[in-house]
Order: structure tokens, then sequence, then C-alpha cells
């Protein structure tokens, strides 16, 4: 093995060792113990990371096997990498938004008694990313799938005395596992067809199975390339949170923020984009699933966007704004602007962790108060925490010179130019969406940090003594103060490439980066055209000035100062003119209400049912209660002719021998 392959190694090993240490460690190393261990596993996996994507960019690609699992007939299940500039990206995002949340969780977690097995977990959660995204086939893939899906549950339910937690865990565990019931079938159908499970293998025999049709319903025969593409985005739908099966995602703010920054930004919904951009040999080729994920995604970049304007719980904001941008990616997948799409994963690790970071460092000054309406003002007192935030949130809006604002840029492009039915719907939704993200971003930032001081207001409701300033006096309440450096250092660290990130659109996108890694077939000329018009970032900037993709983010923005800042009485005036509407986004469509009633509900009830037939009349009342009553009835009956009375006795065999010889004289 190479010093190379070593590295190759090093990096999902690190996190692993890191995790063992801090979760098995228990007192012999204490606290400060098991945060070294996790922070050191994760620096040297970033560190290895980096020098990789050096080694590749000088052109040095790996694909092999590294351990051969089992072995059944002609095909090998392995544990490989696959090691080329699309990985690289990936490990590089992942290793650094991690290292910053593994810091960032020291000043976050300083208190909570589950600090080591916390950082045992997001330790765990890294190691299951790298396993997925270096994967060379799809059972390591299958098994990183299942390994984010799995430390989640277990993050999400971190606070595991709160019913909301273990409600939140149980309900993404529950909807990833429809995702994967469909991913999983995807690979079945690989596996059945193409006879291996290696990328490599499968990509260079799909384009002789463009025609190959299978007939899932008797005499409806589908082509089997737009099944397998399906079935595999369904498992992305629910990685990546897509509607329908987005639901899970909002409720995962129940666990600590750390982790809601790591599922959000940099891991587990981005597996489900990285996925489809490695199967892009796959996807070229049916127009008919590059359509279905068209559609899905616009659905989701708009719709959820929505709901964000009418959450007051600050992280739930973020968490709708996630769904919102995972949405953006799932359409530039769509219209074969793959690169397009990892550049947004990229640009938006970066962003939405500022976002949710700060929003932790909020929440810790506030005493865990997440109500934005027990907030406002903060930003002289937090000012380095609403500077970041207002990075994250122009950003997230999509305005220039941020990050945000060339990976939306092009993925608006990229719709607009691509002829995939479904593309028009799509390019409609991504670019109401843009007016949205604008006004729930800025609501966010003008609510918390601008305006009157609502948590002085707030605690003066629990009767608490006031100083000469309004704020209390003695042990009430506590003025907000900056979070220490341990949290606003990561935040400073996210913030620079929200800004810088996007100023790489020029290499990443039209310089050729992605080379073989991404397939895109010659009908999709969309990113050519793209290319042809792109004459460097700040002829980009100027131009996006003149667009209407920026006019629409700075109406959103404007709107959300006119009514947070301008008119602060308006948005209750709102919400009750709008009645109906309002109350449909606070409902979230009513999937939660559905899912609860039919799903949930229909368990149950099936369940009870079960239990009220099967169990109790079935096996209780007939197989078992029933045995016995046979047998006492059996019992009951032998009892009357043993009654210990001669006379009885001689009686019984005088009938006895009269039957018996009746019997011997009816056949003599």
């Amino acid at each position: 093995m190479t010093s190379m392959q070593q590295l190759y190694l090093l990096v999902p090993l690190a996190p692993l060792a890191g995790a063992l240490i801090a979760g098995l460690g228990g007192r012999a190393i204490g606290r400060a113990g098991a945060h070294w261990a996790a922070i050191l596993g994760v620096t040297v996996s970033f560190l290895a990371s980096v020098a990789i994507f050096f080694d590749v960019m000088n052109g040095n690609v790996f694909n092999g096997s590294v351990y051969t699992w089992l072995t059944s007939g002609e095909t090998r299940f392995e544990i490989g990498f696959l090691i080329d500039r699309l990985t690289v990206l990936m490990m590089v995002v992942v290793t650094f938004v991690s290292l910053m949340v593994h810091v960032y969780t020291i000043g976050y977690m300083a208190d909570d008694p589950g600090y080591q097995r916390f950082f045992a977990y997001i330790a765990l959660f890294t190691f299951s990313m790298l396993m997925l995204v270096m994967a060379n086939n799809f059972l390591q893939l299958f098994f990183g799938w299942e390994a984010v899906g799995l430390v989640s549950y277990l993050l999400i339910g971190f606070w595991y005395t709160r019913p909301t937690a273990i409600y939140a865990n149980l309900k993404a565990f529950l909807v990833n596992r429809v995702g994967d019931f469909g991913f999983l079938l995807g690979i079945g159908l690989i596996l059945a067809n193409f006879g291996t499970l290696d990328y490599a293998a499968v990509f260079a025999q799909s384009s002789g199975m463009v025609k190959t049709t299978i007939e899932i319903i008797p005499g409806a025969p589908w082509l089997l390339m737009s099944v397998i593409c399906i079935c595999l985005f369904i498992g992305a739908m629910g990685k990546s949170a897509q509607f329908p099966l987005h639901v899970w995602l909002p409720d995962s703010m129940e666990g600590p923020t750390p982790i809601s920054a790591l599922i959000h930004a940099a891991t587990m919904v981005t597996a489900g984009i990285f996925m489809v951009s490695r199967m892009s040999p796959l996807f070229e080729l049916s127009e008919a699933a590059l359509s279905f994920v068209l559609v899905i995604g616009g659905i989701t970049a708009f719709f959820m966007a929505l709901i964000a304007v009418v959450q007051y719980d600050i992280k739930r904001v973020i968490a709708y704004s996630t769904l919102s941008q995972l949405g953006y990616m799932t359409v530039a997948l769509g219209a074969s602007a793959y690169s397009v799409g990892m550049f947004h994963l990229m640009t938006h690790a970066f962003f939405k962790a500022v976002l949710f970071l700060g929003a932790g460092s909020v929440i810790i000054a506030l005493h865990h108060e997440q109500d934005m309406r027990k907030m406002g003002g903060l930003r002289k007192y937090m000012p380095i925490t609403y500077l970041t935030m207002l990075i994250g949130a122009l950003a997230n809006a999509g305005l220039p010179p941020f990050a945000g604002f060339f990976s939306k840029d092009s993925i608006l492009e990229a719709v607009h130019l691509s002829h995939t039915p479904g593309a028009g719907f799509a390019y409609l939704m991504v670019l109401a969406g843009v007016f949205v993200g604008g006004l729930y971003s800025f609501r966010l930032i003008f609510y918390a940090f601008h305006g009157k001081e609502r948590f002085a207001a707030h605690d003066a409701g629990h009767g608490a003594a006031k100083d000469e300033h309004g704020h209390d006096a003695g042990h009430g309440h506590v003025v907000p103060h900056e979070s220490p450096a341990v949290v606003t250092l990561p935040l400073i660290m996210l913030a620079i490439p929200s800004i810088a990130a996007g100023w790489t659109i020029g290499t990443v996108l039209y310089g050729g980066y992605f080379g073989s890694a991404i397939f895109i077939a010659p009908e999709h000329e969309g990113m050519a055209e793209m290319a042809q018009e792109y004459h460097g970032v700040i002829s980009m900037m100027l131009h996006g000035l003149t667009s209407l993709p920026f006019w629409f983010a700075l109406a959103g923005a404007a709107t959300a100062w006119y009514l947070y800042i301008a008119r602060p009485d308006l948005p209750a005036v709102l919400r009750q003119k709008a009645g109906v509407l309002v109350t449909i986004l606070e409902e979230k469509y009513g999937f939660d209400r559905f899912n609860d009633w039919f799903f949930a509900g229909g368990a149950r009830a099936l369940g009870g049912g079960l239990w009220k037939f099967g169990d109790v009349t079935i096996i209780d009342g007939f197989m078992v209660n029933g045995t016995a009553r046979v047998v006492g009835w059996i019992g009951g009956l032998v009892r009357l002719f043993q009654s210990g009375y001669i006379y009885q006795y001689a009686f019984t065999m005088i009938i006895g021998v009269f039957v018996l010889l009746t019997l011997w004289f009816r056949h003599a």
C-alpha cells in the first residue's frame, strides 16, 4: 500500500478513532480528553483531506479496493475508495465544517452532562459521512448512507429525557427508512441487471442498457434506467429532505445546535445531492428521472421557503431555509447542472453553518431561549455573532459579492437554459423562492438583532427587579453578552468562506474542475452555454446587479426591513388579514397532521386490531385458553366416571361389554 493510500485510510479512520476514545474512555480521559480526542481525529482528517486535494489537483486519481468483505459467486462485496475531484471537494468541506463544529461544541455543550457522549457521536457522524463520499461501490455507499441515518437518530434524540426529542428522532429514522427502501430497491436492480456494485463497472455498462425495459406491472414495460434512477432519487429525497419526505428535518432541531449545523450544513442532507452527482452517468440516460428531480426540487425550494416566513423559533427558520436551499441544489441536478448543484452545496455548507452556529450563540446568551419574539436589539451586546450572522444571511439571500450569490444565480441560469420537461415550472419556483429567501433571511436578522429589546420585557413579566436601564437587577435577568472565543472563532472562520467561496466559480464551474467525475450528455448543453457567457467574477457581479434574481432578493430584504424595522406593527396585522393562508403555513401544509393521522394513527389502529383479534382472540382466547378449556372439559367428563363407587364401575363395565358385543355381532 502506497503512502497516499495510507493517507486515504487515515481520513475516515482518524475520526472513528476519536469517536471510540471519546465514547469508551469514560473517567479515564475525562471531558477534556474526550474533546481533544475527537477534535484531534477530525483535525488529522481535515489535514489529510487537504493533502489529498492537492494530490488530486496534480492529476493523481485513485479507484481501488481496500478490503474484500465477502464473495458470492462472481460478485465481490468490497470496501474501496474512489478519490477524484468530486470526492476531494466533499472531503475538504465535510472535514472543515465538522472541525469548526467540534471546536464550537466545547463552548456550547460545556455544562451538559452528556459532553463525552456528544463528542463520540459527532466524530462518528463525520466518519460515516466520509465513508459515504469516498466509496467506489454501492455497498460502501449504502453502509455510509445508513450509518449517517443511525448516528443522526442518536444525535437528534441526544436529550432523551425530552419527549419532543424522542418523537423527532423516531420521525427522522422512520421517514429516512421510507427513502432508504427506494434506495435499496435501486441498488438491488443495479446488482440484478449489471451483476456488479462497482461504480466504474456499472457506469461502463450503463450506455448499453438505455433501451432495456422491465415489467414491474405485467404488460407495462418501463425503462430500466428510469426505474433505477427514480429509486435512487427516492433515497436522496429521504436523506436530502425533499418534498414529501421533508417532514423530519425541521423536527431535527430538537437536537443540540452543533448537530443541527452539522446535519444541515455539511453532512447528512448533502448526501443525497452528492449521490445524484456521482450517479450522473446513470441520470443522464433518463429524461423521466431528470424531470422528476426538477419538479420535486422546484416544489421544495419555494414551498418550504414560505413556511420559514411564519416561524418564530430561530432554529426552525434556518431549518426551513435549509429545505429550500436543498431544493435549489436538487433543481440544479435535474437541469443536468451537477457541478452547479455541488458548487451550491459547498457555498451553502459555509453560510448555513454560520447561521446555525450563530443562532446557537444567541441561544447561549439568552439562556436557551429560541423564540425570536423574546429577542431583539442583540447587535450591541453580541457584535461578532451579529456580523457573522449578517454575512450568512446576505449569502443565504444570494446578494453579491457573497458566496450564495454566485451559486444561486448559476442555478437559476442553468434551469432557465434547460430543455428538460418541467424546467419551466422549476424556474418559476426557484425565481419566486429568491424573493422569499431574501424576506426570511432578513426577517431573522431584524427580528433578533434590531428593534427594541424584548428579552427584558419578557423577564419583566416574571416579576424580576429592574435596574435603571430596564434590565434585571441582581440575579434575575443577566444582560446578554458575546459568546466566548471557542464559540466566536468558528463563526469567524466559517464567515470568511461564506464571503469568498463563491469567487472560485470560474475554476469550479467553468475551469473543468470536475473533469471526468461528472458526466453530462451532449444534448444537455446548458452548462456549455453558461461557460460562453461567463467573463469573470467582477463581470458576473455587475451583470447580477441588472438581473431579475438580484432585484427579487433585494425586494425580499427591503420587505423584511419595512415590516420589522420601519413598521413593526404591520406583521401582526398582516397575519390577521391573511387568515387561512397563514394557518396553512403554520400547519406546514398539513403534512405532519396527515402523517400523524394516516400513517402513525393507521399503524396504531392496525397494531391495536392485530392485538385484539390476533393476540387476545386467536392466540390467548382460542389457542392458549381454548386448549385449556378443552382439556378441562375432557377432564370434567372423565371425572364423572371416576367417582369411587363400586356399583358405578360395575354398571359402566356392563354397558361397555354390551357396546362391544353389539359392535362384534354387527360385524360378524
